[in-house]
């Protein structure tokens, strides 16, 4: 397994590994609770009951499509990379796809499948990968470091620090407010073990903060330790239903949905990837070796999620807080894959990873992936705009792929402008187009 893993290689252990796949789950496993309450609609009022998907069945499949996603991711790229179904991704499928278009939440999951594949042809062509590669280097750095705010913000705004305001969009939460408190607590005692360079750092900052509200009872125990398991049976293979009614498929809407997914998974998963192999020194040459091996774990992903019954399975950006305590191989993502799994039968124990508790992580990484500002060209105006737009974008309009899509229409026109025009990848040019046009027909 040493072997495998390139353990001497990339200077890591059994111990750094194992570490950071917990860690990398510990801040990823809100999903569990998220993509069930998003895709049933709970909470939702005059939905009918046939367009709510089943809770119970929504939790195992998103478990089991993350376990299978970081064994892809594992086994085949051999990237401490993480994989669950995408948050933003539900949130489109269950508000828009079905509540607006009306479109019965079996074909939506045909649709995802359908994305997934193909998004595996793309790789198999190598396509993917080469789009990848011509991303400029100070170009992935902005993605990266936008990740890194968007993150942050997700995490603050989780936790109740920041908070909506009907006046200026968002401002400072109120700070005496118990679960407040324990987030702030949580990132108190995570930078300091982090400052100190106390091994683990951001792992035990997130069980101290667990530990902390379980005795100011602001986080509650748990139930019991071990739950029984759901059945998957109301959404597994619902994916392939349609297909008895093909009327359904060929439709303006439906290429719309999976046009979407497509879009949003793409370069949402190559911001991640490229995130995460920033943070990691996997880098080479402003190329990312076995990038195909990923994206087409990526890919497999998907089709696995839909035929279980969630939405688009992607890499997790969370993956970081795993590479920040010392994850560099695959193994590292398999260890995160079977948390997973093992999290279906200690379902109850999930209580306490509330978003207090992993908020600390989530700053903490924005801060070190912040830190790849520093190697962008700031004084080169043609470089600062499309960076700084790619940047902003990310947290103010809770996007990746927009805030990808804005720099990135940006950058062949800065770059055209100062005649530097022949430092362009055609590629890049080409995605400009597209990405225009994207925002015409779909935010248009």
């Amino acid at each position: 397994m040493r072997r495998y893993f390139r353990f001497d290689e990339h200077q890591t252990n059994y111990k750094r590994e194992i570490l950071g796949g917990l860690t990398t789950f510990l801040s990823m496993a809100y999903i569990l609770a998220v993509n069930p309450q998003v895709l049933s609609l709970a909470g939702v009022d005059g939905v009918p009951a046939d367009q709510k998907m089943d809770q119970g069945a929504i939790f195992v499949a998103t478990a089991l499509a993350a376990f299978v996603g970081c064994l892809f991711m594992g086994l085949i790229a051999r990237y401490p990379i993480a994989l669950a179904p995408g948050m933003g991704l539900n949130a489109f499928f269950a508000f828009t796809v079905v509540l607006t278009m009306g479109i019965p939440w079996q074909v939506g999951l045909t649709g995802v499948f359908f994305s997934g594949f193909v998004f595996a042809i793309l790789t198999a062509t190598g396509l993917r990968e080469t789009i990848i590669n011509a991303i400029p280097y100070e170009m992935k750095l902005a993605v990266s470091s936008g990740i890194g705010l968007f993150i942050t913000f997700v995490g603050l705004q989780s936790s109740g620090i920041i908070v909506n305001n009907d006046a200026t969009l968002v401002t400072l939460g109120k700070i005496t407010d118990p679960p407040v408190l324990l987030a702030v607590f949580g990132i108190i005692v995570t930078v300091i073990l982090y400052t100190k360079k106390v091994p683990g750092a951001i792992f035990l900052g997130m069980v101290l903060t667990a530990i902390a509200g379980l005795v100011t009872q602001q986080i509650a125990p748990p139930t019991g330790i071990v739950g029984k398991v759901p059945s998957i049976a109301p959404t597994f293979g619902a994916a392939f239903e349609s297909f008895q009614d093909p009327a359904q498929l060929f439709t303006i809407q439906f290429l719309i949905v999976i046009l979407t997914f497509l879009f949003i998974d793409f370069f949402d998963t190559a911001g991640t990837i490229v995130a995460v192999a920033n943070q990691a020194g996997f880098m080479k040459d402003n190329k990312l070796p076995r990038a195909g091996r990923a994206l087409f774990a990526d890919s497999l992903a998907t089709m696995t999620g839909a035929v279980f019954g969630t939405t688009t399975t992607t890499s997790y950006i969370e993956s970081t807080s795993g590479v920040a305590v010392g994850a560099r191989t695959g193994l590292a993502s398999i260890v995160t894959g079977i948390c997973f799994l093992l999290a279906l039968f200690f379902s109850p124990l999930m209580a306490v990873v509330t978003s207090a508790v992993t908020t600390p992580a989530l700053v903490v990484v924005g801060v070190l992936m912040a830190s790849n500002l520093a190697d962008i060209s700031w004084k080169k105006f043609e470089v600062a705009v499309p960076a700084f737009v790619t940047i902003i974008m990310m947290p103010l309009s809770y996007s990746i792929a927009t805030g990808i899509a804005c720099g990135f229409i940006f950058y062949p026109i800065t770059m055209l402008l100062t005649k530097r025009h022949k430092e362009v990848h055609p590629i890049m040019y080409a995605l400009m187009i597209i990405f225009i046009l994207y925002f015409v027909f779909v935010h248009g």
